[in-house]
């Protein structure tokens, strides 16, 4: 399981100043964005929320059950984030809020023009090459995910701001909205890219350098190699790279590679070090840190718990 970045924690409402005991909320609104603290204290089921702005939820204490897109229900816990359009109805259950275990969860609503000029922003400086050069949108098809640690800390940022009595709030709250805004359509970017990547009528430079990645990473890739693949100097082509999907090249071949130790720990057979040669890594002790720091446990931990799953199975 993924390391969870949590984000801080928001002191409660004091008990006098509940208005309700379920959905409690308190607002704190600035120019372009508008931040909504909401906590339940008892046992609810399918409570509807709309917002008539984009908003960025994402939780901080307990456990919802959440009803959206007319897809299937998923538990939304700490760790998480669940973005969701205008006027869009969430349908929440509280399965599990009781006085003194609350259900607390952070909705950050985004004015519609600040999110269209964001959009124009990265059209006009994030489009320089013609061959990968896309309209960025906002997509709605991965709308619940574990955050990252660059989202984790941009969202602790904007509740410290939103909150804070400081004049100049709402120049530090654009600052970090356009970046969290930014780093949310690269994430994006990234996952329909690399699934797109494998299909035969994708040819653009961006497809075949993800491609090329996936189909080499047992072998070392040299940074060189693929800025030559994509014909662009190296320093062009990290900082493209970067710009398109948010992440360096390295740190995208070492998640991808993450991965493909995952399942091949699965199988007892395989030990750490022939794990961590098959997926590209020369420097087991390396490998291991990196493991540790994406997935929380030791490669060998993770394989324990695989096996330990597979024969309760």
């Amino acid at each position: 399981m993924p390391v969870k970045n949590y984000l801080h924690k928001i002191d409660l409402t004091q008990p006098k100043q509940l208005q309700t005991l379920v959905e409690n909320r308190r607002v704190f609104n600035l120019q372009n964005c508008e931040l909504n603290v909401f906590e339940s204290y008892q046992e609810a089921y399918r409570v509807p929320l709309t917002f008539h702005d984009f908003v960025i939820t994402s939780m901080v204490r307990g456990k919802k059950v959440m009803h959206l897109f007319d897809k299937p229900s998923f538990d939304y816990l700490p760790g998480e984030t669940v973005i969701v359009p205008a006027d869009e109805t969430m349908v929440i259950d509280f399965p599990e809020a009781q006085a003194d275990k609350p259900t607390q969860c952070i909705a950050l609503a985004v004015d519609a023009r600040y999110v269209n000029n964001t959009i124009q922003y990265l059209d006009n400086y994030y489009n320089s090459d013609p061959d990968t050069a896309h309209n960025w949108k906002l997509q709605f098809n991965q709308y619940h995910f574990a955050n990252e640690n660059e989202v984790t800390d941009l969202i602790n940022k904007l509740i410290r701001v939103c909150s804070s009595p400081d004049k100049a709030k709402n120049i530090y709250a654009d600052l970090n909205l356009k970046e969290l805004l930014i780093r949310l359509m690269q994430s994006q970017h990234l996952l329909q890219v690399r699934a797109e990547s494998g299909e035969q009528n994708n040819h653009s430079r961006l497809h075949h350098i993800l491609h090329y990645i996936n189909d080499h990473l047992t072998d070392k890739i040299a940074v060189d190699t693929l800025s030559r693949k994509a014909y662009m100097s190296r320093n062009d082509f990290f900082r493209w790279f970067k710009e398109q999907f948010g992440i360096t090249p390295l740190e995208y071949i070492n998640r991808e590679r993450i991965k493909l130790a995952k399942q091949l720990l699965i199988d007892p057979k395989n030990t750490v070090t022939a794990v961590a040669m098959q997926c590209g890594f020369a420097d087991v002790n390396y490998f291991v840190r990196l493991f540790r720091k994406a997935e929380g446990i030791t490669p060998g931990a993770y394989q324990s718990c695989s096996l330990q799953q597979g024969y309760s199975a």
